[in-house]
């Protein structure tokens, strides 16, 4: 259902890193017109199209920390337009940087803290998620070592660029690890965090983002809106344009536009797999106006992630996502279905979409309660009947936290990472061979913490 991530030892409540609360759609005023009365924003409501996975368009005016060049995509020719390459940015003003950030959580904190009210006084006092509330408290204290040294490396690191926007809808940002050195196009994974729809955001990649780009690997961890600040649609929306970006822009940064991967956790394997299948969808129908392609990516990661939402309702109600709170972020029962990659892959309609989809490779541990391993199966099963490429990989006894979170902060060498550095780096001798040479990665929280955390996880 989610996953601990590091930032989650400064405080829950900044879990819920909210910009600004836009109007939701029609169907939370039909479930809940309660909730939406306590939700008010000084920002314009977004324009809204609830298709699946439907993107927003650049604003001509966006700016990054970086500032890049904004690619163009010409509709009229149907090919894809990318402005000369530039050198990549220099390393920032530290200084404006921290002003900035500090200027940044100030003007946040009323926002969040409206927002966690709002989710409060919706989920009612509710035995499930209180104790799995406070059980994520200790699990996050335990593993404070390692969190604190990610943290620093994500706030100090002259390898992170944070908050490149990519959009002009809120939360349009995402950050990018460098390797030390950029003597040539590096090859690049377009990252989507997991969160349970309601507290994902980009910083929670950070681990991943350190220790590929010690393997020579641009990450780029996008972040997207959250409920209640926007439902599945605006989600999916989100995410798209992210992976629109980067493969428009990336090569500005020393990344090779050739050598893309996108990759998801938990909730985000399922947007980031939404938002692929309806990539695919759409170019089959030739729509035109596309601004990026399936072709551009290489593979797809899919950690611990739920494809087929009508088998996970229940699931996640029993744990504390209730149902009435879950069929709101996916815009109700009816919608369940349009944002279920597994059920999609049978409507007929969509032609020949799954031929257009790249290599598929999903990552999920047996003992996983969040995300049952039975829902990788499915989708793997469902796309290998029709014809896609893909592989199911199950590590036994792994939880939906060990792969994602434990095994990297242990140190050493990680199965699951070792394999997607393989896929990565296929082909490329030189890499491969530095990869072989690579020192073991450093532990980062001790194994006594770390196997209670294990025991006391609320995942």
């Amino acid at each position: 259902m989610t996953s601990a991530h590091p930032f989650s030892v400064i405080s829950f409540t900044h879990c819920f890193k909210l910009k600004r609360c836009h109007s939701t759609n029609n169907t939370l005023h039909h479930h809940h017109p309660n909730l939406i009365a306590t939700m008010s924003s000084s920002d314009p409501a977004p324009n809204r199209n609830r298709s699946f996975g439907t993107e927003s368009k650049l604003s001509g005016n966006d700016q990054t920390d970086a500032k890049p060049l904004l690619s163009r995509y010409s509709s009229s020719s149907g090919s894809f337009k990318q402005m000369p390459r530039r050198r990549v940015p220099g390393k920032p003003d530290m200084r404006r940087s921290y002003s900035r950030d500090i200027g940044h959580a100030a003007a946040e904190t009323y926002m969040i803290t409206r927002l966690t009210i709002t989710l409060l006084r919706y989920l009612g006092v509710g035995y499930r998620w209180i104790t799995r509330l406070a059980a994520l408290g200790f699990y996050a204290a335990l593993l404070m070592p390692g969190f604190l040294q990610v943290a620093y490396y994500y706030f100090f690191s002259s390898q992170v660029r944070r908050s490149i926007v990519y959009g002009d809808q809120p939360r349009n940002r995402l950050d990018l690890y460098l390797p030390k050195t950029l003597d040539g196009p590096k090859p690049v994974v377009a990252f989507v965090t997991g969160g349970a729809w309601i507290i994902g955001y980009k910083a929670w990649g950070c681990l991943l983002g350190q220790q590929l780009a010690e393997r020579d690997i641009i990450v780029a961890c996008i972040d997207y809106r959250n409920f209640p600040q926007g439902t599945i649609g605006d989600m999916v929306a989100d995410a798209s344009q992210g992976i629109s970006f980067i493969c428009n822009n990336i090569s500005e940064y020393g990344g090779d536009p050739n050598r893309i991967y996108l990759m998801g956790q938990s909730a985000g394997a399922h947007i980031s797999a939404c938002a692929l299948l309806e990539q695919a969808i759409r170019e089959a129908k030739g729509e035109e106006g596309i601004s990026w392609s399936v072709s551009q990516i290489k593979a797809y990661f899919g950690l611990s992630g739920g494809y087929n939402l009508c088998n996970l309702v229940d699931h996640f109600n029993n744990r504390g996502l209730y149902r009435a709170l879950f069929l709101s972020m996916m815009e109700g029962e009816e919608s369940l279905q349009s944002f279920s990659p597994e059920l999609r892959l049978e409507d007929p309609s969509i032609g020949n979409a799954v031929s257009l989809l790249p290599p598929i490779i999903l990552f999920h541990g047996t003992a996983d309660y969040s995300i049952p391993s039975s829902a990788s199966i499915d989708f793997a099963a469902a796309l290998q009947r029709l014809g896609a490429q893909a592989e199911l990989i199950l590590f036994d006894g792994k939880t939906h936290t060990d792969l994602f979170l434990q095994d990297p902060l242990r140190g050493g060498k990680d199965e699951m990472f070792s394999h997607l550095v393989a896929v990565i780096h296929a082909g490329d001798e030189e890499a491969l061979a530095k990869d072989a040479t690579a020192p073991p990665r450093r532990r980062l929280v001790p194994e006594v913490l770390l196997r209670m955390a294990s025991h006391i996880s609320p995942f």
